[in-house]
């Protein structure tokens, strides 16, 4: 989502267990720094701090990332933000010989997160979602004007 963009707090049940105030700017700060230190510095600078957001994703909820990689809360608890719809059907695709895109009702792609981040995207159409399952799945989630609904990618082919 866009910095400085609040809408994402309309789909969040409050109160929001940890917000950051001001954002935690480590991974932007080293991303605005590239090209000005060494490579290897740089490529364990960021690998801290990348494993460092990635260990709040084990705090129940999500983690709210802008697109300046600043982090604005963790362990937040996705809801429907007031007047929208329930996210009825999404858009699927694998990157997979033979693999077809194919309308889905959310709960035919995964469980509780993945119902919960399509909402999400559902309600907050500039962001984008992303779940890692414990059944090793990873979803990339987007909200496609032209079709005018939720896409959901699955990608773990790609990260082998």
């Amino acid at each position: 989502m866009p910095k400085g963009d609040t809408k994402w707090e309309e789909s969040i049940i409050h109160p929001i267990q940890y917000l950051i105030e001001p954002p935690f700017c480590g991974l932007s700060n080293l991303a605005k720094q590239s090209g000005n230190q060494s490579e290897i510095f740089s490529q364990g600078a960021v690998r801290r701090e990348v494993d460092h957001l990635a260990g709040l994703t084990a705090v129940d909820g999500a983690t709210i990332i802008n697109e300046e990689f600043d982090l604005i809360a963790f362990g937040a608890k996705i809801g429907r933000a007031k007047g929208k719809p329930t996210v009825e059907q999404i858009a699927f695709s694998e990157p997979i010989v033979g693999g077809e895109d194919k309308i889905l009702y959310p709960g035919q792609l995964g469980g509780t997160r993945h119902f919960s981040v399509a909402q999400f995207v559902n309600d907050q159409p500039q962001s984008i979602g992303l779940v890692a399952s414990q059944d090793g799945h990873f979803t990339i989630f987007s909200y496609s004007k032209k079709q005018n609904m939720v896409m959901a990618h699955r990608i773990e082919t790609l990260l082998l």
